[in-house]
């Protein structure tokens, strides 16, 4: 099945008309995205764009040929003229299968907010779901029978919607997953692509030419990472954003709970506003029986730095005494304990750390022995990481892999 993205921007394109943010202003040239429409093997016509006749001659195809045009949400942006000939654009009652003359087989797709979703099946049997901008699939099986060779759909958008898509097998290891319905608030370029690397999926040009069903390299999500950074730089924001496709996510508190600290208090409730929904909460720094653990879904660390802390708390580390006379000895042995688990874990790890060594040196000799120690956490954790992540200022950039 032959598939040609006409535009893969949001309904308004990329850039936005008269808008002067800084994705717009860098959104030129090939970077320049009209709203998304899809012409599936020249019969079929996925949302009528302005342009498209002229998108379609572009990327080498003509729209005489196309015998049904699907729409799946409402039109908000400029008219759309019908070119010549073209069948009157219409949409499918959600469930309701058409049957086109060239042989594909469509069922509309219900979703959980307005527009409609669209499975496609060509006759050779290679099967494509594409999805509305802002939308996420509300129709489908518990338990598909197998994965879709290609999803297309508004992953930055509605990250939650790809999660549920693997958490029901529609998204499998081997499934293309392609951005689109791309908009102002991702930037665009290596960052873009960077972003939905870390969620297996992947963005072409406008034009491009896709065959379904033919391999394609799923992009490699890395299974451990590292984030760190400074306060308030964006680390944790960016460790939750790798895994908000995730169908299931274990977020590891290591702060636990202050009584009395309403500041500590509002910190804490800020994170767990910002959790997807689905997501399981663990308070603990028993952190290696997680790690070794075979099997369950994936871990995110928040953070290493508070570990730490309670890691020197139980060795006595803040006493001179107490750290030369063992302390010392016993929190290297913690230390090693959590990096062999992390060498041997199986399960996806995204872990937050701070960068406390680059400001201003402790005036004490406890602080400066924090400092010194959350360093070598650092470095020996990164070590066992497929990807370092440094975010300054909330730009991530990418130390490893």
């Amino acid at each position: 099945m032959e598939l040609t993205l006409l535009g893969t921007g949001a309904p308004l394109g990329l850039p936005r008309p008269d808008c002067p943010c800084a994705v717009c202003a860098t959104s030129r040239g090939d970077r320049a995205r009209a709203a998304t429409a899809l012409l599936v093997d020249e019969a079929l016509l996925l949302d009528l764009t302005p342009g498209a006749a002229l998108a379609a001659a572009r990327a080498g195809h003509s729209l005489v040929g196309v015998r049904q045009v699907l729409l799946t949400h409402p039109h908000d942006g400029p008219a759309v003229e019908v070119p010549a000939g073209l069948p009157s654009a219409g949409r499918v009652p959600d469930g309701r299968e058409l049957t086109l003359i060239s042989g594909h087989r469509v069922r509309a797709v219900s979703m959980d907010s307005p527009g409609t979703g669209y499975e496609v099946t060509s006759p050779e049997g290679e099967r494509l779901l594409y999805l509305p901008p802002g939308g996420s699939a509300a129709g489908l099986p518990d338990h598909q029978s197998r994965p879709y060779d290609m999803v297309v759909a508004d992953v930055t958008g509605r990250p939650d919607a790809l999660a549920r898509l693997r958490a029901t097998g529609a998204v499998g290891a081997s499934t293309d997953v392609i951005a689109v319905h791309l908009d102002h608030d991702v930037p665009n370029g290596p960052e873009l692509d960077r972003r939905l690397a870390a969620a297996g999926a992947r963005t072409v040009p406008d034009g491009t030419t896709l065959y379904v069903g033919e391999y394609h390299d799923v992009p490699d999500v890395p299974r451990r990472t590292l984030v760190t950074g400074g306060a308030r730089s964006g680390k944790s924001v960016e460790a939750e954003r790798r895994l908000e496709t995730f169908p299931e996510v274990l977020y590891v508190a290591t702060g636990g709970t202050r009584e009395g600290d309403p500041e500590w208090a509002q910190r804490v409730a800020l994170h767990r506003d910002r959790r997807p929904g689905s997501w399981r909460t663990a308070e603990t720094c028993d952190l290696v029986p997680l790690l070794e653990a075979a099997d369950g879904p994936a871990l995110l660390i928040d953070c290493l730095s508070l570990w730490l802390t309670d890691a020197m708390d139980q060795v006595g580390a803040w006493d001179d005494e107490r750290w030369v006379s063992g302390g010392q000895e016993a929190l290297r042995e913690r230390v090693g304990e959590l990096v062999a688990a992390v060498r041997a874990t199986s399960r996806t790890v995204v872990a937050v750390t701070n960068e406390v060594g680059s400001g201003v040196v402790p005036a004490t000799a406890a602080g400066r022995r924090y400092r010194d120690e959350l360093g070598r956490l650092n470095a020996a954790f990164g070590d066992e990481c497929e990807q370092v992540l440094l975010v300054v200022a909330g730009q991530a950039l990418v130390l490893r892999g």
